[in-house]
């Protein structure tokens, strides 16, 4: 599983100083990383069976704001994980291959037994994850792999600017263009 490989990774991650420690203007507690994934704003995620339509799916995540789709058993969260049908499965595997999203069902498109993270491990490791699969969108499972949620790249941006909101506010700079409107 993922998740050894992640935890050896780890640990050389633990040692690595990211700013200077006795700047107080630059400083990142590291501990935040250490939190569980549950920490990270999540919401419902969206799940349907693989019988499902890409349209459906497709008009699901238009709705929602999202940019991926859980696949579970039975099309809800209280079975396992089957897959996974993101916003880059719709451009890469039907609209790059001249295919019909009214035609196709969601099992022709999705990746099956996708990465995902048990609701007990880290942000780091749902940010090594993310960085060594390339993954904008991580789905979160518990211990029977049933889905509980789904991390996104913008989640995980969003908690640390939430942590780090008067660094990330006070950054200095001018802005050599002039502003009209709002």
């Amino acid at each position: 599983m993922a998740g050894k490989r992640i935890r050896d990774d780890l640990e050389d991650f633990k040692d690595e100083a990211y700013f200077d420690e006795g700047d107080p203007h630059h400083s990142f507690d590291s501990r935040l990383l250490r939190e569980q994934v549950t920490m990270l704003r999540s919401r419902k995620p969206i799940t349907l069976s693989s019988e499902d339509s890409v349209s459906e799916a497709v008009r699901g995540m238009q709705a929602e704001h999202r940019g991926a789709v859980i696949v579970t058993e039975d099309g809800s969260l209280g079975t396992r994980m089957t897959g996974i049908f993101t916003e880059r499965d719709v451009l890469f595997r039907i609209v790059d291959g001249g295919r019909n999203p009214a035609t196709l069902a969601i099992a022709d498109v999705m990746t099956e037994d996708p990465e995902s993270l048990l609701d007990t491990q880290t942000i780091a490791e749902a940010l090594q994850l993310m960085s060594v699969g390339g993954f904008r969108h991580v789905p979160v499972v518990d211990s029977l792999g049933r889905p509980s949620f789904m991390v996104s790249v913008k989640d995980v941006v969003q908690f640390l600017v939430d942590s780090f909101a008067n660094e990330i506010l006070n950054i200095g700079g001018e802005s050599t263009r002039e502003r009209e409107g709002g």
